[in-house]
């Protein structure tokens, strides 16, 4: 189980499906993340009535003073000594209110409540039944016309509380105490207080709005009137904060045309995403399957690269797989070969050693001898073809060392040859080749022109700024037009009954390549000529 667990990978459009699914679904998952947008909206609405509460507050105080009222017809006390020229707060008491003393001569409320700490308070307590004060009835009475116009702007409820916590100005439950609410007890003890409560509502909310918490909120804010040192009564105001889904309903065009840009987004990163990677992974691995079963012209250029780390990529898989399959051609062009140049060797020994084993009493001496000759020369042949395919095998396999030697060096280096190496110029020219490498490549090219009759080899070497070229010529038969596009391949000779192997130059092409560099044969007026570039020593 393990293991198949852990053998299992996705496919690719499928993690292409899945970022595609999840970008789109951002947007729906960000509308369950906006208590913070929820809380900006609570703290917008008790700024609100915090403000209306207090210009209220300002009125009620003046026709509280206008009245010239006895002491004992107000509210207890508060200090408003300068020592307690201060706003301090307090934990939230009586379940979920935010309360702030309100005394001193500045005492600036700022906003508390917050959606995702405070509880929401089941609905305000009904009011019980309550005595009114005629000198604050008359109050509330010249005040009621302005919580009316207030309220047909601002869309909050106003209630005027006198000390003892009676209504005496609303629309309704005017004369009947409230005393007993807790923010209001609070109020009237000179303190500010604010409080989230449920909301009361004749209709069921929208189904869309239960994602929302602050669709369910009412906010209570309850503010002192303090007139000489004295708690004169109370501003009660509540309002329904803006609902975040509602407004959000109201921006239903531009959240339309957001979407269709999200949408259209999605929908260009996916075309983008199946254009540059998912098309060309595709289509190379449909390559790597075709070059499997053997169809090399699946060996081409992909019809879509995508990006440029793609098409680097493909082009070195593709690369590989050409030279693979050049290495593969190769390997059975010179397995035909090496095949057919032991089996004539070995069959003429075989045949030769069947003959003497048969008649060889009736053979004469010089028959006989004839014969060993034979089986002596097709084994020293064998022998030397050996000999000559590790050494290919060799210089196919070895690598630039990173030593240096110098043309003078590698000749002198050279075993004793069947013609003289003279060199004209460039003794000194670096070769990037160590001395035995370069030694083999001089003492090759002295055997091949050794066969075809030359009695000298010339060299002249000369360093450009990225390379150095050897240039070889001999006076020997020179090569024909017809083979000049077959010398460097392996077995090719036109001395095989000279002892021949037709490996001296694909010796030294395989050698020269293994280091960078390369042979060609050039044009000359007599003999053969050779043009060698290796990168500057």
């Amino acid at each position: 189980m393990r293991r198949l667990i852990g053998a299992w990978r996705p496919r690719l459009g499928a993690v292409v499906v899945g970022i595609l699914l999840t970008v789109l679904a951002l947007p729906l998952v960000g509308l369950f993340f906006f208590r913070l947008y929820e809380n900006t909206l609570i703290h917008q609405t008790e700024a609100e009535l915090i403000a209306q509460a207090a210009a209220l507050s300002a009125a009620f105080a003046a026709e509280v003073r206008e009245a010239r009222l006895p002491r004992d017809r107000l509210g207890p006390a508060v200090s408003l000594s300068r020592a307690d020229d201060k706003k301090s707060s307090t934990p939230a008491l009586g379940g979920g209110q935010r309360v702030t003393l309100v005394y001193g001569r500045y005492t600036p409320i700022e906003p508390t409540l917050d959606l995702a700490v405070d509880p929401i308070l089941p609905p305000r307590p009904g009011p019980r039944t309550g005595t009114q004060d005629p000198v604050y009835a008359a109050i509330g009475e010249r005040l009621l016309p302005l919580l009316n116009d207030t309220q047909r702007i601002t869309l909050a409820g106003f209630k005027l509380l006198d000390p003892r916590g009676v209504v005496i100005a609303s629309s309704q439950e005017v004369g009947q105490s409230l005393a007993h609410v807790p923010e209001v007890a609070l109020a009237l003890a000179g303190q500010y207080a604010s409080v989230l409560r449920q909301r009361i509502s004749d209709q069921p909310p929208p189904p869309l709005y239960s994602v929302s918490r602050g669709a369910k909120v009412r906010v209570f804010v309850a503010l002192p009137v303090i007139v000489d040192g004295r708690v004169a009564g109370a501003v009660y105001l509540s309002r329904t904060p803006n609902n975040v889904v509602k407004h959000l309903y109201g921006e239903r065009g531009k959240l339309a045309l957001a979407g269709l840009a999200i949408l259209c987004i999605t929908l260009l990163i996916g075309y983008v995403f199946v254009r540059l990677i998912s098309r060309p992974i595709n289509e190379l691995l449909d390559r790597t399957r075709r070059i499997a079963a053997g169809e090399t012209e699946a060996i081409r250029p992909l019809s879509h690269h995508g990006t440029r780390e793609m098409a680097a990529l493909a082009g070195g898989f593709l690369d590989m797989a050409r030279k693979l399959q050049d290495r593969s051609d190769t390997i059975r062009t010179f397995a035909t070969h090496v095949s057919h140049e032991l089996k004539s060797p070995l069959t003429s020994i075989q045949g030769a050693a069947e003959l003497l084993r048969d008649v060889g009493e009736d053979m004469t001496a010089a028959e006989r001898e004839r014969f060993h000759a034979n089986i002596v020369a097709d084994a020293i042949r064998l022998n030397s073809l050996v000999r000559r395919l590790i050494d290919l095998a060799r210089a196919e396999s070895v690598g630039p060392s990173g030593e240096v030697t110098t043309l003078a060096e590698a000749v002198a280096a050279v075993p004793t040859a069947g013609l003289p190496i003279r060199i004209l110029a460039g003794g000194d020219v670096p070769l990037r080749m160590s001395t035995e490498n370069a030694s083999i490549v001089m003492s090759n090219l002295a055997d091949n022109s050794f066969r075809h009759g030359a009695s000298r080899l010339d060299l002249a070497a000369h360093a450009l700024d990225e390379e150095t070229v050897l240039i070889a010529r001999d006076d020997g038969t020179g090569v024909s037009p017809g083979n000049r596009d077959k010398i460097f391949d392996p077995f090719f000779t036109t001395r095989r009954d000279e002892g021949g192997t037709g490996l001296g130059l694909g010796i030294i092409a395989a050698l020269l390549k293994s280091h960078g560099g390369a042979i060609r044969l050039i044009d000359t007026e007599a003999g053969a000529g050779f043009e060698i570039r290796l990168p500057a020593g």
